[in-house]
């Protein structure tokens, strides 16, 4: 195979690719569109039974219905608690607004509106032999002191204190505790036992989401929105809504976390790291599906008082905040497959970004600093592929002359190889290597919040969204119409026609990327170009 056929699978490859799942996204099959809102009956259980942590049945009760409305306000956050359980109902980035169009509007991660649910609860279910009574649950309506809370100018951290007592003498207290330039939340319960029995129960964090329903577009980019579990025990698995439909997830693992995800936003339950954790998923029904944990008891004394204390980061797929957060968490940023190959890449393009200021410039010279790692592998690629080209007329004439008589033909192509010491493969290696790190650059530029409404020059003020004004796309089909000229003509006619159209097919493809990976295909397209003229005119003389 030559490297014309080579890049002719690769490009088609690709297309086919994202014609694909496309195509899945816009005509394949759709998740059922919910029929009511959420404030009808759940029709599947939604609180954790968890083998035998829990010690009673959970009773079928209302959906999402609410209380008393909380609003906390910090510096990264607008959040609504729901004093009805306690639930997060909803939380604004303010950080991160919707667009650069609607600066003034902050990103809604967590919502409770009937398209757009994802909220995050917990409670308390009580132990074998406890009256049910004595636990509050996430139905269990709290008291609070105050309709709202600010986060003051030099105040580092803020609490807010939800109350619950019980008629028997028991006092359970659910405080949030939010910090300065943090997206994580303390969510702690404090109890206290004033009856004259002892008190046990088991404490679980749950998300609960709808699936998306809504398609992007024919040419969007898509990436992974649904459920992940990780402990120690077990290293990063994905749990989408397709997995919670056919079963529910059953999984005892020490610490790790739980987490829903979307792209460039996460949502994640994060335990005492040492503890052990039943890992459960449910499909309530109503295309609503819960993905969550429940813990070891605790059991407290008459007289005595007891705590339960988990984490909830709300925010944008930060690696570096989220690693030093919970082991694993940064792999909410999912590369795939070529994770070992894509955070080398993303740490480098850190930092050159930390000496340019500009992704768009840090992207440019990533690329350039890729290339320059792959210069010998790609000068004996083009070096391969001009030779191919100096003996295009004599590979035309023998092809005359042996006519239809594909074996002879061979024959004598590889003689004439042979001949002039030509390796028919020396221009298809060097890119077969290449592929997996360009490929994990793919999806470091798709992937990372960075780049979301970053800027780089002009016009290209967003290097998340598509060129307005599809100036790179162009200048891509322009320098791979170039390369093209520059590559030896293939024999084939139909093949020959094909690669002439491929930097029309993918001009048009590109024009829908986000333009800092068409930027990427740009710069490397250029310095491509620049390199395998040199060599072409200077060195092999093709």
């Amino acid at each position: 195979m030559d490297f014309q056929r080579l890049l002719l699978v690769v490009a088609l490859s690709f297309v086919l690719l994202m014609l694909y799942q496309a195509w899945q996204k816009d005509y394949g099959p759709q998740p059922p569109v919910p029929a009511a809102t959420a404030q009808t009956p759940a029709p599947a259980q939604d609180l954790p039974t968890a083998g035998v942590r829990s010690g009673a049945e959970p009773e079928m009760r209302e959906g999402l219905a609410s209380a008393r409305r909380v609003r906390v306000y910090t510096d990264v956050y607008a959040i609504e608690i729901d004093t009805q359980g306690g639930d997060l109902r909803r939380t604004d980035l303010i950080q991160y607004p919707v667009s650069l169009e609607r600066k003034d509007e902050p990103t809604r991660l967590l919502d409770d509106s009937s398209n757009l649910l994802f909220i995050a609860q917990s409670g308390l279910r009580p132990a074998s032999g406890t009256d049910t009574a004595q636990v509050p649950d996430h139905y269990t309506v709290y008291q609070a002191e105050k309709d709202e809370y600010r986060l003051a100018d030099g105040q580092d951290e803020l609490q807010v204190r939800l109350q619950w007592r019980d008629a028997n003498g028991i006092e359970v207290d659910k405080i949030f505790t939010f910090h300065r330039g943090s997206y994580v939340v303390n969510v702690d319960y404090a109890v206290r036992n004033q009856s004259q029995q002892p008190w046990s129960a088991h404490a679980y964090y749950q998300l609960q989401r709808q699936r998306p329903t809504e398609s992007t577009g024919a040419f969007g980019i898509y990436t992974y929105t649904g459920g992940v579990i990780h402990g120690q025990e077990l290293k990063y698995e994905k749990v989408d809504f397709d997995d919670m439909d056919q079963a529910a997830l059953n999984r005892t693992l020490t610490g790790g976390w739980a987490a829903m995800i979307q792209h460039y936003f996460v949502g994640a339950w994060i335990p005492p790291q040492q503890a052990s954790q039943d890992y459960y998923s449910r499909a309530l029904g109503n295309n609503r599906y819960l993905l969550g944990m429940i813990g070891e008891g605790l059991q407290v004394a008459p007289g005595a008082s007891g705590a339960y204390q988990a984490r909830l980061y709300m925010g944008p797929k930060l690696q570096d905040e989220m690693s030093a957060i919970a082991d694993g968490l940064a792999l909410t940023v999912d590369y795939g497959k070529l994770t070992i190959i894509a955070d080398p890449i993303f740490w480098l393009m850190k930092k050159i970004n930390k000496l340019v200021d500009n992704w768009g410039w840090s992207i440019v010279i990533l690329t350039l600093l890729i290339k320059l790692a792959f210069y010998k592998l790609s000068a004996t690629s083009y070096k391969s592929m001009a030779h191919m080209r100096k003996m295009t007329p004599r590979m035309q004439a023998l092809k005359e002359r042996f006519g239809d008589d594909r074996q002879k033909l061979n024959e004598a192509m590889m003689k004439l190889y042979k001949e002039e010491k030509i390796n028919p493969l020396g221009g298809c290696l060097p890119i077969l290597v290449q592929i997996p790190v360009f490929i994990a650059l793919y999806w470091v530029l798709l992937e990372s919040v960075e780049l979301r409404q970053a800027p780089w020059i002009l016009w290209i003020n967003d290097l998340s969204t598509m060129d307005p004004y599809y100036v790179l796309p162009i200048l891509m089909g322009a320098s791979m119409l170039i390369q093209h000229r520059l590559n030896p003509t293939p024999m084939d006619p139909i093949q020959a026609k094909v690669m002439m159209a491929l930097p029309i097919v993918f001009t048009f493809f590109f024009a829908f990327f986000p333009s800092g990976l068409v930027l990427y295909w740009v710069v490397n397209n250029v310095l491509s170009v620049a390199q395998q003229w040199y060599i072409t005119r200077y060195v092999v003389k093709a």
